[in-house]
């Protein structure tokens, strides 16, 4: 996690580099990153493998919401999504389509 490191990992040319991130505090990243890198991922892999319908919509529009303002933002999982659900992947990519957008 990336966590303890978002201002260092801040000094790069603005617009060229992509952070995909895992287990990093998302909105903490946005802040500190959000108008120098786009940012990509943490959609849990656990969630997508156990969890239920309802929480992946629920964690995909939490990520649309504190992330997807002023682009920036590209969903993705955590990381290989070799377990996932079906169902869950369904809910992920249906939730993304229908609720994201750009403000």
């Amino acid at each position: 996690m990336y966590n303890t490191r978002l201002e260092v990992i801040r000094d790069v040319p603005k617009g060229k580099c992509i952070y995909h991130f895992e287990g990093t505090d998302i909105i903490r990243a946005k802040k500190v990153l959000g108008d120098t890198v786009c940012l990509m991922g943490n959609l849990p892999n656990s969630l997508l493998a156990t969890g239920t319908v309802e929480q992946v919509k629920d964690h995909t529009k939490m990520l649309i919401d504190n992330c997807g303002t002023d682009g920036g933002y590209i969903m993705s999982g955590g990381a290989l999504i070799d377990h996932a659900r079906p169902e869950n992947v369904d809910a992920w990519v249906t939730t993304t389509k229908d609720y994201g957008r750009y403000q």
